[in-house]
């Protein structure tokens, strides 16, 4: 590392120490707040959404010009790309996560016989960062996630969707959070782009142990394996594509429509990207995959490859071929759901057919994050699966939140163990007026 570097890395390191202190700062107030409080500022956002859309379509259209100038690929762009249908969306999901009832605060396991209560107590994470790139929703996903469940936040974006991020924050966010009694230093977003801030955030265990990785490729790997030698948890998604296996029983007609739906955004990392098609019917089915794929304006790489490359190259990442899809054989649905498993990152993988058994096979093989029978893997994303907005994706194999991660998914996990009232049954006060308690079982 030169000098220079070394330098803006502990200038970055620096500025994310005071942003990550101010969001400290402000988190206080917002844990405790009562939860109308918290639901108002969500419904404020969607709001301000509609107040600042033309400021906020004019900052994107910025970030949009600057990346059709550099050559950026179109799967980027469109990622990147705000519209007057995608903020009314956003809108939308808004009000659906204030609609969306609290999770309690505390649930009793257990009044155990020793006159004791166990109860498992939800505490916020603390400060949370985040870090995105050309993605300027992402910015309200995250920021709105992290508020509906009590936690601060410290976001970075790269220069891509910067400005737009900008105008979200200034125009959206902290109106809202103000107007709704709440500290908008609670959710900070690093002015620069300088990729020594990524680092520097997941750097930093004492301050911020949790970090959201969205991006895909070789920049989010990085910042996962920097994040394990600091003693940082992430929850990342470097890499995607979805998978559809045709059986030998698939109806012509679902196919081609899951191919369509599943090829509506092309720089989405839940997009067919590999499709695999039973050796008893490619013959058979192949033209009519062509003819489709052709009418959505994209390539199929067929074997041999003319470019060699792996089987679940991720064509989203391409910038001169984001538009194409490989197509390859599949020995029946063990072996498709092999080949999903060990050539592509697990994110999602889809069965076309009418046969129960053949289904049931492939479901029961496949391990992937989610497993979808004539659907589309598209519908791997918070608001289409969950009906809730999401922070990203976990495609961990580990224990923890796997799946579109939502608010639920942002806290962490505590055993609280008091004598119980023997009055009443119920254990003995222990908290705060506000917070909320069920029981299982």
């Amino acid at each position: 590392m030169t000098h220079a570097e070394h330098d803006r890395r502990s200038d970055a390191e620096q500025a994310v120490r005071a942003y990550a202190a101010r969001a400290a700062a402000g988190a206080a107030a917002v844990v405790d707040a009562p939860d109308k409080d918290i639901d108002a500022a969500l419904r404020r956002m969607a709001k301000r959404l509609e107040e600042a859309r033309s400021a906020l379509l004019a900052a994107n259209d910025q970030d949009v010009e600057a990346a059709v100038a550099i050559g950026m690929s179109e799967g980027i762009q469109d990622r990147l790309r705000l519209t007057d249908a995608r903020l009314d969306s956003m809108q939308a999901q808004l009000h659906a996560l204030a609609a969306v009832p609290h999770e309690p605060r505390d649930t009793v396991i257990e009044v155990r016989p020793d006159g004791l209560t166990l109860s498992e107590c939800r505490r916020p994470v603390g400060v949370i960062g985040a870090n995105f790139e050309a993605r300027p929703k992402v910015t309200l996903d995250i920021a709105s996630q992290l508020l509906k469940s009590r936690n601060a936040g410290v976001l970075r974006t790269g220069s891509a969707a910067l400005r737009s991020s900008r105008a979200l924050m200034c125009q959206v966010i902290r109106p809202a959070l103000s107007g709704a009694g709440l500290d908008p230093d609670v959710l900070q977003l690093l002015p620069g782009a300088d990729h020594s801030a990524a680092h520097a955030l997941v750097s930093l265990p004492e301050l911020i142990p949790l970090v959201i990785l969205r991006g895909s490729g070789k920049s989010t790997r990085d910042l996962s394996r920097a994040a394990a030698r600091h003693g940082v948890r992430t929850l990342a998604h470097a890499d995607g594509g979805g998978v559809l296996y045709v059986g030998p029983a698939a109806d012509e007609e679902t196919v081609h429509r899951l191919i369509v739906e599943s090829l509506d955004r092309l720089g989405v990392c839940n997009r067919l990207n590999l499709l695999l098609i039973d050796r008893s019917c490619y013959d058979r089915l192949l033209p009519g995959v062509l003819a489709t794929l052709d009418r959505v304006g994209v390539a199929a790489s067929l074997p041999p490859h003319p470019h060699p490359h792996p089987l679940g190259y991720e064509w989203s990442l391409d910038p001169t071929r984001a538009a194409t899809v490989t197509v390859a054989p599949a020995n029946g649905p063990l072996h498709a759901a092999r080949i999903a498993h060990q050539e592509t990152s697990g994110l999602a993988a889809a069965i076309a057919t009418q046969d129960p058994a053949t289904a049931a096979q492939f479901i029961d093989a496949y391990t992937g994050t989610g497993v979808f029978w004539n659907s589309t893997t598209r519908l791997l994303d918070g608001y289409k699966l969950l009906r809730l907005p999401e922070t990203g994706t976990s495609i961990d194999r580990i224990p923890g939140p796997r799946g579109p991660v939502t608010f639920r998914d942002l806290h962490l996990r505590q055993f609280v163990v008091v004598p119980t009232d023997t009055t009443t049954g119920r254990p003995q006060a222990h908290t705060s007026t506000h917070r909320r308690e069920t029981e299982c079982g």
